[in-house]
């Protein structure tokens, strides 16, 4: 367990149950599906909580704004159990064999054969592993009961290509994002988002952001540092007020932006990895005023 776990105060129980999925036989292509830690809050209860209820067998759907560090958080929790993790993203493209599979023909020793390619769901299922439905509001309502079974106490789902149950291994959990009001996006009907624990994940800020910037990007310079921190902590009033949106002040893209900074100006990196994101002309101006009067 790394050194970011063993500072977290965590039931004797739930470490016990964690160690238990250290011990796993893990196959050599299944180890590239486990994810790097390193996600930080300023809330220690959002990974605390989100590594209990995993524990437990619950399902959790991650509630946040774009950029603020799901999909990381999903990663450290992969890290955090050792368990592979196989993802989804979700589109208003997305049908069910992107969910369960495909058929395909195979011919082998000149004979001709139909053969079954599992998709995410069903790998995770038969090797009880993590599944990862990212920005799972963007698929078609209709696509989504097929995972009805998947998500409650059952863990089961039948194959609509095959026919075949499928029944979850132990060690099968599932994390699910979500970016609420974007376009695009569509309501979690009640159904679904009652097989979940939600857990809110906002933007981190202060300290707790520069040392983010420090480890995860490759700016090395402590004052640009400091400087890009307060500039995402301006954003974050902007967006509170309305004036820019919640793209503006996306830690991914203030990760963007700090790798840029480590070459180029700080002015043209904020110009490449936060202005050209936006749409709004109003909101570019605005944010190009906040950057001058710190980078200048």
């Amino acid at each position: 367990m790394n050194q970011q776990i063993e500072k977290l105060i965590l039931p004797e129980s739930i470490q016990t149950k964690i160690k238990a999925f250290h011990k796993q036989n893990i196959t050599e292509e299944d180890q590239s599906l486990i994810g790097s830690p390193g996600y930080a809050s300023d809330n220690e209860f959002i990974l605390i909580d989100a590594i209990i209820s995993l524990a437990m067998g619950k399902n959790i759907l991650l509630k946040g704004p774009t950029g603020s560090g799901k999909t990381k958080l999903a990663e450290t929790l992969s890290a955090v159990f050792h368990q592979p993790m196989h993802s989804i993203n979700c589109s208003v493209d997305l049908d069910a064999e992107a969910l369960v599979g495909y058929k395909t023909i195979t011919n082998e020793s000149g004979q001709s054969a139909i053969e079954f390619v599992p998709g995410p769901v069903t790998k995770a299922m038969q090797k009880g592993q993590f599944l990862y439905i990212d920005e799972i509001n963007m698929a078609k309502p209709e696509t989504l009961p097929i995972l009805n079974g998947v998500l409650d106490y059952r863990k089961r789902m039948t194959n609509p290509f095959t026919g075949e149950v499928v029944q979850a291994k132990e060690g099968f959990g599932v994390i699910a994002a979500i970016n609420e009001g974007y376009v695009g996006t569509v309501p979690l009907n009640e159904a679904l988002k009652n097989r979940f624990v939600i857990i809110d994940v906002p933007y981190v800020t202060g300290k707790i952001l520069e040392d983010v910037l420090k480890s995860q990007s490759t700016l090395s310079n402590e004052k640009l540092i400091k400087q890009f921190v307060q500039l995402s902590s301006d954003l974050l009033i902007q967006t509170e007020n309305g004036t820019v949106s919640e793209d503006a002040a996306s830690i991914r893209a203030l990760l963007d932006t700090c790798d840029l900074a480590a070459y180029i100006p700080p002015l043209r990196a904020i110009e490449r990895g936060v202005v050209e994101k936006l749409e709004d002309e109003r909101e570019k101006a605005a944010v190009r005023n906040i950057a001058q009067t710190l980078f200048e």
